[in-house]
Formats: structure tokens, C-alpha cells, sequence
């Protein structure tokens, strides 16, 4: 297969945007969907990878380019996984993560008083795929494992990151450097796997 040269990111997610232009190789001209005004469609796959491959098949057909779309989310452990593949929707209709953040620490109030005490093992999940048109090019998935953070700190990155605490480290993402954390996340182990299309 050729190489893929000119890429649509299929997320309307800045944070998101950001961080898979600074992962891709600098030879790919990059559009975001917001250029062609589009809005995502409804994500109704029940894993991440399928969220993931209905995103850059639509907004490939909607555009006739190349696209490559990102699914990713929180799993904590002790809340059966939750949110998962609902982690934008736990910030409701306008993707407030601190309303998300909110929703997390209630849940596991709920779960366990003293949660604060423990390690509540919890990682980070992302699905990419490129799709052209309607058929799928690749999906992989890249994971990277930690804890939740007591309280939100940091204002780095976006989403979850500030109570994510990855294994082996002290910081939350969101206290990380970016550039640090980009090299260790869930995103830049799934891009290691679609390295060879790009």
C-alpha cells in the first residue's frame, strides 16, 4: 500500500487535534474536520476500535479523503470499567470535563469511602483507525495502565489527564509536560502500530 501523504483528523476534540498532529510524521499534510465544518456521528460501536472506525469511515465518505480518527477513554477498574467508551458523555452535552471529573469522584465515593486511601488501578484506552471511504485501512489500539489521583491537578493536557497518575510516574497528565507525556500515553503506543502507513 502507498504511503499516505495528506490525512482528514476526524475529531472536532482540540486537545485531541493537538496532540495526533504532534504524533505524526511531518511529511502529512494534516486538515482537522472543523474546516469542513462537519460534526461527528452518533457513536453508537460498543468498544472503542468501533466508535473509532465509525468516525473516519463517515467523515472519510464525507470528504473523499483519507481519514484517521481517534476513540479513546478511561476504564477504572472498581467501576467496572466505567466510563469507557462513554467517557466524553460523562461530561455531558458540552464535553465538560470538570463536570466528567466530578462524575468520576462521585462514583467512586459511591464505590468506597475511603477510595482516596488506595490505588484505584485505572488506564487509558485509545482506538485509532484510518479509513478511506468506507473501507477500513487499519485499527489498532494502544493502552497505558495507572491510578487515579486523589484530586484534579494540573492544566496541561485536557480530558481526564488530571487525575490520571501513569504507572512508574508522581504526576497526573494533566501536571505533565506535553511533550513527556506524549512519548508515554495510550495515543503515542497506538501510533507506534500504524507508524508503517504513514
Amino acid at each position: 500500500m502507498k504511503k499516505i501523504n495528506y490525512l482528514l483528523i476526524g475529531t472536532n476534540n482540540d486537545g485531541k487535534l493537538r496532540e495526533i498532529r504532534s504524533l505524526l510524521p511531518k511529511n502529512i499534510k494534516t486538515r482537522s474536520v472543523k474546516y469542513y465544518r462537519l460534526n461527528s456521528p452518533p457513536e453508537n460501536g460498543s468498544s472503542f476500535k468501533e466508535n473509532s472506525l465509525i468516525k473516519s469511515k463517515f467523515f472519510s465518505k464525507k470528504t473523499n479523503l483519507p481519514c484517521l480518527a481517534d476513540d479513546s477513554g478511561l476504564e477504572i477498574d472498581i467501576l467496572n470499567k466505567k466510563p469507557g467508551i462513554f467517557s466524553a458523555r460523562w461530561g455531558g452535552k458540552k464535553g465538560n470535563f470538570n463536570k466528567a471529573i466530578k462524575k468520576v469522584f462521585r462514583e467512586l465515593n459511591k464505590k468506597d469511602k475511603n477510595w482516596r486511601k488506595k490505588k484505584i488501578k485505572a488506564r487509558f484506552i485509545c482506538a485509532l483507525s484510518i479509513s478511506f471511504l468506507n473501507k477500513k485501512i487499519t485499527c489498532v489500539q494502544g493502552k497505558v495502565e495507572g491510578t487515579i489521583s486523589s484530586e484534579a491537578i494540573g492544566k496541561n493536557g485536557f480530558g481526564y489527564d488530571p487525575i490520571f497518575i501513569p504507572d512508574n510516574e508522581k504526576k497526573t497528565f494533566g501536571e505533565m509536560n506535553p511533550s513527556k507525556k506524549y512519548k508515554i500515553d495510550h495515543r503515542s503506543k497506538a501510533f507506534k502500530k500504524i507508524k508503517k502507513f504513514l
